[in-house]
């Protein structure tokens, strides 16, 4: 019972992410990687790992038919919603899997998207590295991935600066280390910040990583990261 606790409210946390993503998707976010925009109209394959009820990914499937897009997440309540979702649209051009990506980095299918996402996801994870691992393995070697994580320096008394930095600490001890806490996992939490962050993504096998920040988002780091 607790975790199925766990994930309902991990669901709500989602659904809060999802929201604000999708305010600024076609503006703000898909202009951050280089081209992107036209590679998706012309037709490539993208996978959103922990993709919650996969808000985002419909979005994308609607504005993009001709690409192909298969989200993963936990929870099987989440991807079956997002399946019918995609059903009562008509979209025939998402998928949506229930996976514990905890070993991703070994069975994740090699070379096999163009794009790959994570929206607020990859510090709740039990096995982060792992993830990440599973990301760069299933990239192809020109394709990008686009990691959206919470802004933090990696450094407690740095981010007292933070404007909302105690926010993100409270919600962070009392939702995303516990969800991870509750796998067995490294509990990161969400301010694990960008200097763990970019250790992770080179642990990884990534080599080039840009962080972008938007004006109107004082919560969220964006990297776009390629081998």
């Amino acid at each position: 019972m607790p975790y199925e606790k766990f994930s309902r409210f991990h669901e709500v946390m989602a659904e809060d992410s999802g929201q604000s993503v999708l305010s600024s998707l076609e503006a703000h976010i898909v202009p951050l990687v280089p081209g992107l925009k036209e590679r998706l109209a012309r037709g490539i394959r993208m996978l959103d790992a922990g993709c919650g009820r996969g808000r985002i990914l419909l979005r994308l499937a609607a504005l993009y038919p001709r690409s192909r897009f298969v989200g993963m997440d936990l929870s099987r309540e989440a991807t079956e919603y997002a399946r019918a979702r995609a059903t009562e649209a008509g979209l025939k051009n998402v998928d949506f899997i229930a996976a514990d990506l905890s070993a991703f980095h070994t069975t994740a299918e090699p070379e096999a998207f163009d794009f790959v996402t994570t929206f607020d996801a990859i510090h709740d994870q039990g096995q982060p590295l792992n993830v990440l691992k599973g990301i760069c393995r299933t990239l192809k070697s020109d394709g990008a991935y686009l990691m959206q994580d919470i802004s933090g320096t990696s450094h407690v008394e740095k981010d007292i600066e933070h404007p909302i930095g105690t926010f993100l600490y409270t919600i962070s001890c009392m939702h995303c280390m516990t969800v991870s806490l509750a796998q067995g996992g490294e509990g990161l939490g969400a301010m694990w910040g960008e200097e763990r962050t970019r250790e992770y993504l080179n642990k990884a096998g990534f080599r080039a990583i840009k962080t972008h920040r938007l004006a109107h988002d004082i919560q969220n780091n964006w990297y776009v990261v390629t081998k």
